[in-house]
């Protein structure tokens, strides 16, 4: 009998002590698994099914394949910054529908398949950052309902477009300094949308332009509308028909964040629902000073083309009255004419009667 226990029991501790990778701590209480540093070329195995974060930072994973993550299908917080990934399957996700928090920061992502994202749908938290991501998939917006936070800064990002971020209803932080971005006519929508983006009380970091040269290191949330006058012409209709949005109720700001208290040393992950209340109410935001400017200037225009129509009207009374005036001018010196000339053939019939009886 004695024996059998002892069986049962190395069979247990055997099997515990294989649920947790070698080069891996964990935490069998707030099941966390740290794998950071370990220099690690792939996702480690026989992890823990209820784990529910999983830090992988600070390795050598060059790609993810096919269900990298199937063990954990509980996963909350997947931390995957400081690696060199390059290849992503479009099914490297697959199986993580309860995942909130996901980081590829600081790796050498170029493109994002829109099918990678449709298996982690409940995500509230996206770090892009630091990859030379050039363009966003058109699907995007339509994965994320849920998310608040998005980082894209540092990346080759020119443009982008505001259908990618209309559907994010639930958005507060959005993270996109250090792209090249050029600020043209394709930029015109996302300056209106940050705007009202601002209005809400969404929190944007800044958006230097790096062309053209007129707009160099300028963000594009200061540069008044004046300056992209030749895009006026479709986006005004834009901006009015967007108006009524800025009467609704302000979102709340965001108050700082804090890392979990499960989370090992160092990590920047924040779990969902871990925020800090603001201490007090908000106060209603000012409207953005470029909303402004777009106002008065569309309200200065109304003037001034007023006054020019005004100017133009008075010098078509003038020209018509001018007009008028030669006319009648004319016209008396014609009679004049004409009357010096009936006045000089009556004398010329007088001398010609007079020589008559002469002769």
């Amino acid at each position: 009998m004695t024996g059998v226990v002892f069986a049962l029991s190395s069979l247990l501790l055997l099997q515990t002590v294989s649920s947790c990778p070698k080069e891996c701590f964990c935490d069998t209480h707030t099941k966390v698994v740290d794998c950071r540093g370990r220099g690690l070329y792939d996702v480690p195995r026989q992890l823990d099914q209820d784990t529910l974060e999983l830090y992988l930072q600070n390795n050598r994973l060059r790609g993810l394949g096919s269900m990298s993550f199937r063990e954990t299908p509980q996963l909350q917080i997947l931390d995957l910054a400081n690696n060199s990934i390059t290849m992503l399957s479009t099914s490297a996700l697959l199986g993580l529908r309860s995942l909130k928090v996901l980081s590829l920061a600081n790796n050498s992502i170029r493109e994002l398949d829109r099918r990678l994202l449709v298996s982690v749908r409940n995500l509230t938290i996206l770090d892009l950052s630091y990859n030379s991501i050039g363009g966003l998939p058109g699907a995007l917006a339509d994965s994320f309902h849920y998310l608040t936070h998005l980082s894209l800064h540092y990346n080759r990002l020119t443009k982008l477009d505001r259908i990618h971020l209309e559907a994010l209803g639930n958005l507060k932080v959005l993270q996109l300094k250090g792209n090249p971005w050029r600020c043209d006519c394709h930029l015109i929508g996302l300056k209106l949308w940050l705007e009202m983006f601002a209005f809400k009380g969404g929190v944007v970091d800044s958006i230097t332009c790096v062309q053209p040269p007129l707009m160099l290191e300028r963000d594009l949330r200061h540069i008044p509308y004046e300056l992209f006058h030749s895009c006026m012409v479709t986006s005004y209709s834009y901006l009015f028909a967007n108006i009524h949005y800025l009467d609704g109720k302000h979102r709340a700001p965001s108050g700082p964040l804090h890392p979990s208290p499960r989370a090992p040393p160092g990590s920047d992950f924040i779990p969902p629902g871990e925020g800090v209340l603001p201490e007090c109410e908000p106060k209603q935001r000012p409207r953005p000073a470029n909303y402004r400017h777009a106002i008065a200037t569309v309200v200065i225009t109304g003037v001034v083309c007023g006054i020019v129509c005004l100017m133009m009207l008075a010098a078509a009374v003038y020209g018509c009255a001018y007009a008028a005036i030669n006319a009648k001018y004319q016209r008396e010196l014609k009679q004049k004419a004409k009357e010096a000339g009936v006045v000089e053939e009556r004398k010329n019939i007088e001398r010609e009667e007079k020589k008559e009886p002469l002769e």
